[in-house]
């Protein structure tokens, strides 16, 4: 019977040590690491094309050190993951926003430049609907506008040229199915756009061609003559410049 209470006291320290220690096996909060360390983990899980990562550690910031330095840089390599990974929608959201909230930050003409190439990367063929080239253009002006010395702003530039020619040659060739479907008034509407609001397009010659066409179909002859003679003129080393010159030699 001595053993009783040596016995008792082994139960006693048990229970203590079971009870006590259940705190042992429990996960302990996962530490906030600082800015510093989560932007160079982004950075580098970014450089590794590692998308998903990069956007959790970046995240972690804009979360929980929005007042730190790296918070609106961090903002906007989200949109940049996005942009790489060809998620152009969740891209332009993230670039929006942080022109929102940083407007006039150093980097804020790099943000708005790749919010123009968001819309730009998704341009579709000239027989599809040219709303996003429409868009990509609004965005490149917006770019040259409120950052005129950017480094970005000379190549926004160009874009707006390529774009202005995309939308020429959509015009061209609505022209040419209303000329083809025998609605030549349709037609002109749509060439007499492109020679007027676009006259430095690669695409006039064409849209001159077509238009002498419509004309000719119409029985203006003397425009038509004079549509040709321009072309031939102007752009006699184009192959609708040629076919020009070739008209005018049969018609005399």
């Amino acid at each position: 019977m001595p053993q009783a209470p040596s016995l008792i006291r082994i139960a006693l320290i048990s229970l203590v040590l079971i009870t006590g220690g259940c705190g042992w096996f429990r996960s302990q909060p996962t530490p906030i690491l600082p800015a510093d360390e989560l932007y160079a983990r982004g950075e580098a899980e970014l450089e590794r094309r590692q998308y998903e990562d990069a956007r959790q550690a970046f995240q972690k910031i804009v979360e929980r050190h929005p007042n730190s330095s790296f918070a609106a840089r961090a903002r906007f390599l989200i949109g940049e993951a996005f942009y790489r990974e060809g998620e152009f929608d969740k891209g332009i959201a993230e670039f929006e926003t942080f022109m929102s909230f940083y407007p006039r930050h150093q980097i804020a003409d790099l943000v708005q430049y790749r919010l123009a190439m968001s819309y730009y990367d998704q341009m579709k063929p000239v027989e599809q609907d040219q709303g996003l080239t429409v868009k990509a253009v609004e965005q490149f002006r917006k770019l040259v506008k409120e950052f005129p010395e950017s480094r970005y702003a000379t190549d926004a530039l160009a874009k707006i040229e390529v774009c202005r020619g995309r939308l020429a040659q959509k015009e061209v060739w609505v022209a040419s199915y209303y000329f083809n479907q025998g609605n030549t008034a349709g037609a002109r509407q749509r060439l007499e756009l492109v020679l007027r609001e676009h006259p430095r397009a690669l695409v006039v010659p064409e849209a001159l061609w077509l238009l002498a066409e419509v004309n000719a179909r119409e029985g203006k002859t003397q425009e038509a003559s004079g549509l040709l003679r321009r072309l031939a003129s102007e752009f006699g080393h184009t192959e609708f410049g040629r076919r020009a010159a070739q008209r005018l030699r049969v018609q005399r």
